[in-house]
C-alpha cells in the first residue's frame, strides 16, 4: 500500500473511516531484548476502526523516533492479513530493523514510538494515542548481507575488486569460504560495485568500515566464517584433508590443498577390506584442523554403488565420526588401484568430490 504524505494534515482526514479508539497492547514503555537470532515474536494490537459504509478497513503501524510526530516515520508496516486484522505480529528480525532505522546502537537500549492509522480508500485516520517500546538491541547488524566477498593482498584474488572472491551463503546472515590466506590483509564486501558496503575485523567483532584486517605467516588453508546475526567470525585452519576407510578405521591417504577451494590427493593406494562376506569399500573424508578432526561425507547414511550415480552422490556434507556411517562406496574398479582424489569446496556450487582410478 502506498503510503500517505509526509505532511500531518493528512492524517486528519477521516472521512468515513474512524480513527482506532484505543491501542492495547503491548503496554507503554514495554522492554524487548531483541533476539540474536531473531526469533524472537510481539504482539501489537488495538481497537478496530469503523467505516461508515461497513467495508473493510485497513491498518499500517507506525514507528518514530521518541521525539517524531509520526509525520515522517522512520518504519511503517501493513498489519496482519495483508493489513486487514487489528493486529501486527512483529518478529525479532524487523523489531532490530526499526531500532536501528531509529538511531538505536548495537548492544544500546533505546526508546521507539508507535501508533496505527485507520484507511479507508484515500481516507486516513490516525490513532490519537502512542505508545512507547524499549529496544534493546542485541550485537549484529539489522541490514544483513544478501551477498559476501573477499579481497585483498593476503586473498587469493588479490587486491583486483573485480576477481573479488564470493563466499557460500549458508543460511541468512552466515557466509562461509574455504581458502588460503597469506601475509597481507583482507576486507569484505557486499559486492563487486563502487557502491559495495565494506566490513573488517576489530576485537573479534565483524564491524563496517574502511579497515582492513592484518594477516600474518605463510599461506595456510583456512575456514572462514562470518556471522552477521552476532557480528562475529570464525578462522579454522584446515592442516589436511584423508581419505577414510571405514573398515580399516583409518585414513589410506592424504589431500593437500591446491587453491582455488581445491584439495587433491594424488595416487592413493586402495584395497578393500576383506571380509567373509565379500570386500568392503566404504569411504567419506577427515579434516585434520586447528580445532581438532572432523568428517564430511555423505548425506545418505547408507549408499550403493556410485556407478551410474546422479552427480548429487558425490556431494559432500559435514557428518559424525561414526565409522561406518554417511560413508560413499568406490566403483568396484578401484580394487587394489590407485585412485586421484579432489574435494571441491567452492563457493559457488555444492560441495563435492571426485575419485578417479588409475
Amino acid at each position: 500500500m502506498a503510503f500517505f504524505s509526509s505532511c500531518e494534515k493528512e492524517y486528519a482526514l477521516y472521512g468515513d473511516v474512524s480513527a482506532p479508539a484505543a491501542l492495547t497492547a503491548p503496554e507503554n514503555n514495554f522492554f524487548v531484548k531483541i533476539e540474536p537470532a531473531g526469533t524472537g515474536m510481539l504482539e501489537v494490537t488495538w481497537e478496530t476502526a469503523k467505516a461508515t459504509d461497513g467495508g473493510l478497513v485497513l491498518y499500517e503501524v507506525l514507528f518514530d523516533k521518541q521525539d517524531g510526530d509520526f509525520s515522517t516515520p522512520v518504519y511503517t508496516v501493513l498489519s496482519d492479513n495483508k493489513g486487514a486484522s487489528a493486529k501486527l505480529t512483529l518478529d525479532h528480525k524487523i523489531l532490530n530493523k526499526i531500532a536501528n532505522a531509529a538511531g538505536i546502537q548495537s548492544l544500546a537500549t533505546g526508546d521507539v514510538k508507535w501508533t496505527v492509522v485507520a484507511t479507508k480508500g484515500a481516507n486516513v485516520a490516525k490513532a490519537d494515542a502512542s505508545r512507547v517500546l524499549k529496544l534493546e538491541r542485541p550485537l549484529g547488524f539489522a541490514e544483513i548481507p544478501a551477498e559476501l566477498y573477499l579481497v585483498g593482498s593476503a586473498t587469493e584474488a588479490g587486491e583486483d575488486v573485480a576477481k573479488a572472491i564470493p563466499l557460500k551463503k549458508k543460511e541468512d546472515g552466515v557466509f562461509e569460504l574455504y581458502t588460503s590466506l597469506k601475509a597481507g590483509s583482507y576486507r569484505l564486501l557486499t559486492s563487486k560495485g563502487a557502491d559495495a558496503k565494506k566490513y573488517y575485523i576489530e576485537n573479534d567483532i565483524i564491524k563496517e568500515g574502511e579497515a582492513v584486517v592484518a594477516v600474518d605467516g605463510s599461506a595456510t588453508a583456512r575456514r572462514l566464517t562470518f556471522d552477521f546475526n552476532s557480528a562475529t567470525y570464525q578462522v579454522v585452519t584446515i592442516e589436511k584433508i584423508e581419505l577414510f576407510m571405514a573398515a580399516y578405521n583409518t585414513s589410506i591417504g592424504v589431500l593437500t590443498y591446491t587453491g582455488n577451494s581445491t584439495w587433491t590427493g594424488e595416487s592413493i593406494p586402495v584395497e578393500f577390506f576383506p571380509f567373509s562376506w565379500g570386500r568392503d569399500e566404504r569411504y567419506k573424508f577427515k579434516l585434520i584442523t586447528s580445532e581438532g578432526s572432523e568428517f564430511m561425507g555423505s548425506e545418505n547414511a547408507n549408499n550403493g554403488s556410485p556407478v551410474g550415480a546422479p552427480a548429487s552422490y558425490f556431494f559432500l556434507h559435514p557428518v559424525s565420526d561414526s565409522q561406518w556411517d554417511y560413508t560413499y562406496k568406490f566403483n568396484p574398479a578401484a580394487d587394489l588401484k590407485n585412485v586421484k582424489a579432489e574435494i571441491f569446496l567452492n563457493p559457488t556450487a555444492s560441495y563435492a568430490h571426485k575419485i578417479t582410478v588409475l
